[in-house]
């Protein structure tokens, strides 16, 4: 028998979605004349990984829907390999399975889970283990999986040459070939996080940089009641600090008649002061389901208009030449599901609204003039510019102006994504996520220009994808407007600007939009996650790599440069090696969710059924190579 073996770096979501694809293609790519080995290389629990353990605050929960969330492919995932069909996190906990679940409180939710709840991320960390051992047991009669459970410090090997992976320990794994499915990746601080820190050390303040909010746990204790807290930031990573800050310091929210929340404070919280460059928290996930059938998507950005795009030999703007094509997609949803679902509140039928739009560009005046006759009420047309600075422009007398601009902004917020009235806000939404699945194909074209990649694509893009489309579920902004209410929780508005003062030995923090208003605070939070470079890393793995010339990063994005096709890492000559594949939020494949909604065709389910055919295809040379060496 022939021996063949694969490490795979870091046994996160990700790494279980490439096994299951590896699972998947083994009876047809798998030479039954094959012994395969696969080392499963990682410090935390394989399956769940580091951001899903379970010994994480059960107070922090998903921003998806149980019903939205599956690690399996289906018929919509366009890829080679056949596709292994599997339960939804909701599925799954309505079934039998749930009962190996060890936690008897996790086991208790996941049986009143219902599939339009947000789950805790410790059900998550549930699902994630149980398709990890499924996966892995399934896998028994194809190859043997051997857990490591240490960090990876090194890896070593020429092209020609089997790899070394160099453990915490000192010990070593030698396999054909590596994958490093690494997920999201702590960073070396930045030249002006550095300024900071330094200044909150000189001053005896505070400063976090970014960082996981639930990695926080002694740095976030050592915060005063009381004490003023800048958070930089009101996405997903301030409403976690948030939470943590408060009920998990013992405060409680009670309902009142209304449907609002009122908090009673335990007395240990500090004093919150939040803002960010638009001012206003994420949007609220929506809570309801489609009232109409679902967009026939892609539409006007599928493969064949990423083609068009593509055509020619000159750099790309994304603004001017990618976007109005997203914003098309985008615009197509939410009006196929307003029409559809709310024909009432259209004046002309669908047919002869699509038949009209399909041929303008999006910002041409006679789209615009289109949609006004169409749809007459201005609250059922989507505006981008609106969507993304809705404060843009604005003014405030005083901090109490703008705290009543914020809650009214939020509250209308929640009852928008809480009423289906709305729905076409989550027709927007499926188009969303299916424009993000082409847009990895125009970065990787090298077509973008290097700046507008990393400014627009990587930076606003990736923003406004964020804020519209990956916010809390609605319950937590509304905890923010009652913790608003209590005090607890002061806006700062738009533009937020923080200055590290010397005089005063403080952090200063303030908005253009409200002159004059000045906040001290004693400790600052960046509410944010690490930008994933390959210079700042703090992976010994992958900075050893880089110092050496064995990968290097794309043109101004700093994300790991890797080839398109198969995930292969690139070296500082532009070669790709043959036996080390690198997938996740820190390549230049930008598929960063690990799991996805069901049947959305999801890029990291592409990108997976690639590399693990890449991998089958590169055992069969190896195994062909080595036999031929012993003929002789």
């Amino acid at each position: 028998m022939r021996q063949a073996s694969v490490a795979v770096v870091g046994v996160g979501p990700r790494a279980t979605g490439l096994l299951d694809r590896i699972l998947a293609n083994a009876p047809q790519l798998l030479s039954a004349e094959l012994n395969l080995t696969i080392h499963l290389i990682d410090p935390h629990p394989p399956g769940p990984g580091r951001v899903w353990r379970d010994d994480q605050s059960p107070l922090l929960r998903m921003n998806s829907m149980a019903e939205d969330v599956t690690m399996f492919t289906d018929s919509a995932t366009v890829m080679d390999g056949p596709v292994l069909p599997g339960p939804s996190l909701a599925e799954w906990a309505a079934g039998p399975d749930v009962d190996t679940v060890a936690d008897p409180a996790v086991r208790a939710e996941l049986e009143q889970l219902a599939p339009t709840d947000f789950p805790t991320r410790r059900a998550q960390s549930a699902y994630l283990d149980w398709v990890f051992r499924r996966t892995t047991a399934a896998l028994a009669p194809f190859a043997r999986v051997h857990v490591h459970r240490e960090a990876a410090v090194g890896l070593h090997g020429g092209p020609d040459e089997p790899q070394q992976v160099v453990l915490a320990s000192g010990r070593t794994v030698t396999a054909d070939l590596v994958v490093l499915t690494l997920g999201h990746l702590d960073a070396h601080p930045e030249p002006d996080e550095e300024r900071l820190a330094h200044f909150a050390a000189r001053h005896g303040l505070r400063y976090l940089p970014p960082a996981y909010s639930a990695d926080l746990g002694s740095e976030l204790d050592a915060i005063a009641a009381g004490e003023d807290v800048v958070l930089r930031g009101l996405g997903l990573a301030a409403v976690d600090l948030v939470v943590l800050l408060t009920e998990g310091r013992g405060g409680r929210y009670l309902p009142r008649p209304d449907g609002s929340l009122v908090y009673l404070p335990s007395g240990r919280e500090p004093v919150l002061h939040a803002g960010s460059r638009r001012g206003v928290p994420y949007h609220a996930k929506t809570g309801y389901r489609l009232q109409g059938p679902p967009p026939p998507l892609p539409r006007f950005l599928g493969p064949d208009a990423v083609d068009l795009l593509l055509v020619g030999d000159g750099p790309l703007d994304f603004r001017a030449d990618v976007w109005p094509s997203v914003a098309k997609e985008i615009a197509y949803g939410h009006y196929h599901e307003l029409f559809h679902g709310h024909p009432e509140r259209a004046r002309m039928p669908w047919e002869e609204f699509l038949a009209a739009f399909a041929p303008l560009p999006w910002y041409d005046p006679a789209t615009a003039a289109l949609v006004a006759r169409a749809v007459p009420d201005p609250d059922d047309r989507i505006d981008f510019e609106a969507l993304d600075r809705p404060l843009a422009g604005a003014s405030f007398a005083s901090p109490a102006a703008l705290r009543e601009a914020l809650q009214r902004h939020v509250r209308g917020d929640v009852a928008r994504r809480s009423s289906r009235a709305h729905s076409a806000d989550l027709g927007a939404f499926y188009a969303l996520l299916s424009v993000y699945g082409q847009l990895p194909r125009v970065a990787a074209s090298g077509r973008l220009d290097a700046t507008s990649l990393a400014r627009d694509l990587d930076g606003w893009w990736h923003g406004f994808f964020s804020f519209l489309a990956s916010g809390p579920p609605g319950h937590r902004l509304r905890e923010l407007l009652a913790l608003s209410d209590a005090g607890l929780l002061h806006f700062l508005g738009p533009d937020l600007r923080v200055e590290a003062d010397q005089a005063t030995g403080r952090f200063l923090a303030h908005s253009p939009a409200l002159a004059g208003v000045v906040t001290t605070a004693t400790t600052l939070v960046e509410a944010r996650l690490p930008r994933a470079t390959l210079r700042r890393t703090d992976s010994p793995l992958l900075r050893d790599l880089f110092a050496r010339g064995e990968a290097t990063e794309e043109l101004r994005s700093g994300l790991m440069l890797t080839d398109p096709q198969n995930g292969a890492i690139v070296d500082a000559t532009g070669r790709p090696h043959p036996r080390r594949i690198a997938l996740g939020a820190h390549t230049s494949a930008r598929a960063v969710a690990a799991f996805a909604r069901p049947r959305s065709n999801s890029p990291a389910f592409r990108q997976n059924d690639a590399a693990a055919r890449a991998l089958f295809g590169a055992v069969a040379r190896l195994a062909q190579a080595r036999a031929q060496v012993a003929s002789f």
